[in-house]
């Protein structure tokens, strides 16, 4: 193999491991942040997860206006947006992450700490997401979904900035995308005990940073290679199943940006653990925790490649590109959260819609 050839993924394993390691030292979790936020009165995890992806738009849209980044033909900015595989993908993803107990990027972080659970659930995950993608799963996807799109043609793409502009008529490009980060940014900083919260800051800014990285270099890729290089940044669904084919199989494949984050988000959790002194092997208790990861892991891998992304790849690196899917997803996904966390911690359905 061509030692060029590796740069890419190179690339990605130097993003992927400053990931795991910022997100294992302090603590970044998507599902931890929301059971605080709904049950604990705690609203620090989730103003660090938006801060996150504010941060990431904030240096995105600055990349891409000074023309080192053009994510146009990033599949997540596709003028056909898959309406119903984004709403029924986002709620299965998040009930299998309630089932788990943690999202596909979290589960990385815990195997870095020595989570054998994680790792039968990562695995799962991505034969789940294989199988979505070009197995036996994938006949349902493509039979009941696919036909549910909008068509953003009219706009160019599906960024909101660009439907808002062509609906009205006229160039508001700029006008809205600084409403998209106002707002969150607004709601962030409305609590002032996070005002001295230096430590969530920090983290917001540096997964920010690097999701935003992630465009620059793959965009950088695509313009210089021969080869077809897809423009992608941080997701942890499908990137997961392709890592395990790389493992599987010898068979000629480079492996790409997305593998290489994949490893280096584990490797820099690993190091964030052992630095800490918090490495700690463990398994599932018993059959029935087994079974519930199992079904979790399904569950995700499937909706995960149904909504075309995960917590961060439509929560931060879609909504970096200000794309209509992101926020629509999200929502999906903290619906299937609530209701799946609803069922484990108090043993109804309805205590969703009741709390």
């Amino acid at each position: 193999m061509d030692a060029s050839a590796l740069q890419l993924p190179s690339a990605g394993l130097i993003a992927g491991a400053l990931l795991g390691y910022v997100a294992r030292r302090n603590f970044f979790c998507t599902l931890t942040s929301l059971e605080q936020y709904w049950y604990g009165n705690n609203s620090h995890g989730v103003r660090t997860w938006v801060l996150a992806a504010v941060s990431a738009a904030i240096i995105t849209q600055t990349f891409i206006y000074l023309g080192y980044a053009d994510p146009s033909n990033s599949f997540y900015l596709s003028t056909n947006f898959g309406w119903l595989g984004a709403i029924i993908g986002g709620i299965t993803f998040g009930i299998g992450m309630a089932l788990i107990g943690t999202c596909a990027f979290g589960a990385l972080i815990r195997l870095g700490g020595g989570s054998l659970k994680s790792l039968m659930a990562i695995i799962v995950l991505g034969l789940s997401a294989i199988s979505a993608q070009r197995g036996l799963l994938s006949l349902s996807r493509t039979e009941l979904f696919d036909h549910f799109k909008i068509d953003f043609t009219f706009a160019g793409n599906q960024s909101i900035p660009n439907i808002a502009s062509s609906l009205l008529g006229k160039d508001i490009n700029l006008a809205v995308t600084i409403v998209l980060i106002i707002v969150p940014l607004i709601w962030v900083f409305t609590n002032v005990s996070y005002r001295t919260n230096t430590k969530g800051m920090v983290t917001a800014a540096t997964i920010g940073a690097v999701i935003s990285l992630g465009w620059v270099v793959t965009s950088r890729f695509a313009e210089q290679s021969f080869d077809i290089v897809q423009i992608e940044s941080a997701s942890f669904v499908s990137p997961i199943g392709d890592t395990i084919l790389q493992f599987a199989f010898l068979a000629g494949i480079v492996p790409d940006y997305g593998v290489g984050m994949i490893v280096g988000t584990v490797m820099g959790a690993a190091l964030a653990a052992c630095m800490a002194d918090n490495v700690r092997w463990e398994a599932c208790d018993d059959a029935r925790e087994l079974s519930r990861h199992i079904l979790g892991a399904v569950f995700m891998g499937f909706g995960g490649v149904l909504a075309i992304g995960c917590t961060i790849g439509q929560g931060v690196s879609a909504a970096s590109l200000l794309t209509i899917s992101a926020p629509i997803t999200i929502c999906s996904i903290l619906i299937g959260a609530r209701l799946g966390l609803a069922w484990l911690i108090e043993g109804s359905i309805k205590a969703a819609f009741t709390r």
